[in-house]
């Protein structure tokens, strides 16, 4: 793989956007359903949870899994 500008650039934005206290994929996965009720409930579930938060803002992979959640979640509150 040849490192692009635009590579490096999106690998020093990921180096700069970690924390001192962030939570890895496992932790997230454990807290995401408590994520999706608090923002199912109308309450700011970043606020409440902003280690989950930055995490789903880094990570595709638990973001998509958080979104689908919600989604599953917000269709059986309908129907």
């Amino acid at each position: 793989m040849k490192l692009t500008l635009d590579i490096i650039k999106k690998m020093l934005g990921v180096i700069l956007a970690t924390r001192e206290d962030e939570i890895d994929c496992d932790e997230c996965y454990d807290r995401i359903e408590s994520f999706v009720e608090i923002k199912l409930s109308g309450k700011s579930a970043e606020e409440a949870m902003p280690l989950v938060k930055d995490h789903l803002k880094r990570c595709q992979e638990c973001r998509q899994e958080y979104e689908a959640l919600l989604e599953a979640l917000q269709t059986i509150k309908k129907g």
